[in-house]
């Protein structure tokens, strides 16, 4: 019986942990597993892990950036400006999001324009 109810309070322990979880901890954890599966080339896993980040803090740039970058891999050019733009605002001095982001808008301005002149 004794055994019964450690059991029960280290479960119930457990399960007040978690509800306390820091959130930008389990963001970062999203993004790093985000991270090795798209060096591994699973793209549509690491834009699931992105968006899960995003959705768990969504004041966390670097997760919006990664997003981003996916999304324009996958040619969804929209949802990847939209990523930049967002995680710009939450964080307009980052070097690196900046730079993806002018990047971006330098080549898909760009193709968009060339484009444009094709009948």
């Amino acid at each position: 019986m004794h055994t019964r109810l450690l059991a029960c309070t280290l479960f119930a322990a457990l399960l007040g942990t978690s509800a306390y979880a820091d959130p930008r901890s389990d963001a970062k954890s999203q993004v790093a597993f985000g991270i090795d599966v798209a060096q591994r080339g699973l793209w549509r896993e690491a834009i699931y892990r992105w968006e899960r980040a995003a959705e768990i803090d969504p004041k966390y740039a670097p997760a919006l950036n990664n997003l981003a970058v996916a999304y324009e891999h996958e040619g969804q050019l929209d949802k990847a400006r939209q990523a930049y733009e967002k995680a710009l605002e939450i964080d307009p001095n980052n070097v690196q999001i900046r730079q993806n982001y002018e990047l971006f808008k330098e080549i898909n301005d760009r193709t968009g324009a060339d484009n444009k002149d094709t009948p």
